[in-house]
């Protein structure tokens, strides 16, 4: 495990408690139910959050397109794909 992403992930998880926790209580003025409700959600929510984490250190970078005409060709073909074109806008 990465260090960086697992700590991420505790300090969140921390706060996610205390604010689940408070929030119930709040709401029910009862220790016990608070107590399970901040232990249950929160752990369940932080487990996603660091896989969603995982996920978006491997998935969430992708490189630029190699572009020699200062991204104009990049920016039409952009332009040309919202329109539901399917060819090359012809500029090279």
């Amino acid at each position: 495990m990465k260090p960086r992403p697992l700590l991420k992930t505790l300090t969140f998880a921390i706060l996610h408690f205390i604010t689940a926790f408070t929030v119930v209580y709040a709401l029910t003025g009862n220790f016990a139910i608070s107590g399970a409700a901040a232990l249950i959600e929160p752990l369940l929510n932080t487990v996603v959050f660091y896989l969603h984490e995982r996920a978006w250190g491997r998935f969430g970078r992708q490189t630029a397109e190699q572009s020699h005409s200062y991204g104009h060709d990049v920016f039409l073909k952009y332009l040309a794909r919202g329109k539901g074109a399917t060819r090359d806008s012809g500029v090279r």
